[in-house]
């Protein structure tokens, strides 16, 4: 697998090698255990002193896999979904090792994970990871919200991001960065970037300004407006939640923001105008809280066709959900690391995130849709033993023969899955599959290097 995908140059030969080491193993043995990853005492203490090295930064591990990522935007539409998950790592035992709370209550503790992925819009390919951003809640009592400025609040983690997508992925044909309601902030669409187009999914209920010069509220407003459009989408399974087919009712308008207030912060402009994208499910039948997105985008739409595209892409956030659960039950267990010390664990997130794309790549590359190369994360010489493998594996019926071309990462995602444990007859492989295949792949490798070295 490529290690370049990795954790970046720190200007320390020994500490860049480790930190490569360490991605190599997150792809190769997916899980949350140091000495498990490293499998000798070395590499343990090789990974430990990496871990612990002042040198080494989320900041920097991140900053590197962008930049991995930009390699692959030229020309694309591309999407950036984003979004924050907790991570659960304990009660008492985690608060007296410095870890803030996380959740409701206050009772558990764990740190925060903030992550932005780019996806092709067209193909939907997994391109990489924008940013990561790790924090522990370690400060003890803060100010009030409404008196400190953005900048010293979480929430400057959507504007940053924003920033940052518009840097490093302006070499792509567009960029568009879609976000659930905790980024509805009046001042994260005032500081856009000029090559970045948002996709919000509303959670105030603002005021507005209508043409008339009238005040009204945003929620009302979109309730009234005309239906233009009704359609049928498919709503993938989540826990507590079946897959089902939802019909959906579509209305959209310009609307015009007011400020809120007491203001958020010196010098915005009383009013910004955006498009409210109302969705609502008419299909209520299944038991289940039908389906309300009231959508805010900088998107300018001017038909039924335009409008229904915002609803298309906002769906593809659910890749951000998909990363979380490879982060944590799916792949990686990240929640269940033994590590005491935060800032350890901080920066092995950070490390666990940049490895958790490329078991996605996989995933996501199994139907042949992404047309990804087998070179975005495989090296070389690994083509050959793929092949070698794929034709050891292949079986008497269609199904069981690998129908990709050579070179594809969907012909790489095939053999990686049969060597995980799928059948090739039933269901789609998982990352839990993807994790065991590289598992696998990566001792059969092992064994043909000591084959050519003649050990």
């Amino acid at each position: 697998m490529r290690e370049e995908i990795g954790l970046g140059r720190f200007g320390d030969r020994r500490l860049e090698k480790g930190g490569w080491s360490l991605h190599e193993a997150l792809v190769r043995r997916p899980c949350s255990c140091i000495r498990r990853l490293a499998g000798n005492r070395a590499r343990e203490v090789q990974f430990t002193r990496f871990l612990r090295n002042k040198k080494v930064g989320v900041a920097e591990m991140a900053s590197h896999a962008a930049a991995r990522t930009a390699d692959r935007v030229a020309g694309r539409e591309v999407i950036v979904v984003q979004d924050t998950s907790e991570l659960f790592l304990g009660g008492r035992r985690a608060k007296a090792n410095g870890y803030g709370p996380v959740g409701k209550g206050g009772g558990v503790r764990g740190l925060l994970l903030h992550a932005a992925l780019a996806i092709d819009a067209g193909n939907d390919a997994l391109l990489g990871l924008v940013d990561a951003q790790v924090w522990n809640r370690d400060k003890g009592k803060v100010t009030a919200r409404r008196s400190r400025a953005t900048t010293n609040k979480e929430s400057q983690r959507w504007i940053s991001v924003a920033a940052k997508a518009g840097k490093a992925l302006s070499a792509a044909r567009s960029i568009t960065v879609i976000s659930d309601r905790e980024s509805d902030i009046y001042e994260h669409f005032v500081r856009r970037p000029a090559n970045v187009e948002f996709i919000v999914r509303a959670s105030w209920d603002r005021q507005i300004k209508l043409t008339s010069g009238k005040s009204a509220r945003l929620f009302a407003f979109g309730t009234r407006l005309p239906k233009v459009d009704q359609f049928s989408v498919t709503i993938p399974a989540a826990p507590g939640r079946k897959e089902r087919t939802a019909r959906l009712v579509l209305r959209f308008s310009p609307v015009t923001l007011c400020r809120p207030h007491p203001s958020p912060g010196p010098g915005l402009p009383d009013t910004i105008g955006l498009t409210m994208v109302d969705v609502r499910e008419v299909s209520a039948d299944h038991g289940g809280k039908p389906i309300h997105w009231r959508l805010l985008t900088t998107h300018v739409l001017t038909n039924p066709d335009q409008a229904r595209r915002i609803v298309d892409l906002y769906r593809k956030r659910w890749v951000i959900e998909e990363f979380f659960r490879t982060l944590k039950t799916a792949g990686f267990d990240i929640e269940e690391a033994d590590i005491g010390e935060p800032e350890v664990m901080i920066k092995f997130v950070a490390a666990t995130a940049v490895a958790a794309v490329t078991i996605m790549q996989l995933v996501r590359s199994r139907d042949g849709m992404t047309q990804e190369s087998i070179a975005d994360a495989f090296e070389p010489d690994d083509q050959p033993v793929l092949e070698a493998l794929s034709a050891q594996l292949e079986g008497a019926t269609v199904k069981q023969k690998n129908p990709f071309p050579k070179g594809t990462l969907a012909f790489a995602a095939w053999v990686i899955a049969r060597l995980g444990g799928w059948t090739a007859y039933y269901g789609k492989p998982g990352p839990k599959i993807m994790r065991l295949g590289l598992e696998a792949f990566r001792r059969i490798k092992h064994g043909t290097t000591l084959k050519l070295r003649n050990v």
